[in-house]
């Protein structure tokens, strides 16, 4: 809805923001579009482990959306509505998603796949909050009120999806262990 560009769909508390602020909505918006988009294709086996250059190129490209939506969406934290509970709530998710790019990156230069897998995994979950937030913010707001929904969402739409991606993270691990491929103690501590 914000993608087009229509003042009309916009969320009516942040209107007059994002008209104030365009370019940087609009690079959170495009940022996150595509990060969104390509994400779901590098957890695919088939194409990690065959086209491991294609890999590679759309890592890049998912790695670019990251640093366009988190930086946007850091800008927007600050002129986010309800005050400050929501702006620390937004601006601390969009550090968090900058910084699990960051480290998934050093740590695929670094060749640890297992970290750069890990840190992925909690990356993919920060790049979901859009879509979390959206299922959660109008029960919140009808269950609470505008502003105390707000507030809410700011927080429950990535620490829950934080949460979930560090479940996977340690199932991934007992099952690496159970199958005999145990991580060196080295790359275990190097995963959190």
């Amino acid at each position: 809805r914000y993608f087009l560009w229509n003042p009309d769909l916009f969320f009516p508390q942040q209107r007059a923001v994002y008209l104030a602020h365009d370019f940087a909505i609009m690079t959170h918006i495009i940022g996150g579009v595509l990060a969104m988009a390509l994400g779901p294709f590098q957890f695919l086996n088939k194409l990690r482990l065959k086209r491991p250059g294609l890999h590679r190129t759309v890592g890049t490209i998912y790695l670019l959306g990251v640093l366009a939506g988190a930086s946007g969406g850091f800008y927007m934290a600050f002129h986010a509505f309800a005050g400050m509970a929501a702006t620390l709530g937004f601006a601390a998710l969009a550090a968090a998603w900058l910084i699990t790019a960051v480290l998934a990156y050093a740590a695929i230069r670094a060749g640890n796949e297992a970290a750069h897998r890990a840190w992925m995994i909690r990356n993919f979950a920060l790049t979901y909050a859009g879509v979390t937030l959206r299922l959660w913010i109008n029960p919140l707001m009808m269950a609470f009120g505008e502003v105390t929904g707000y507030e809410i969402v700011a927080w429950l739409c990535w620490v829950p999806n934080l949460i979930v991606a560090e479940a996977i993270i340690r199932g991934w691990l007992r099952a690496r262990r159970t199958a005999g491929d145990d991580l060196p103690a080295q790359a275990r501590q190097r995963l959190s």
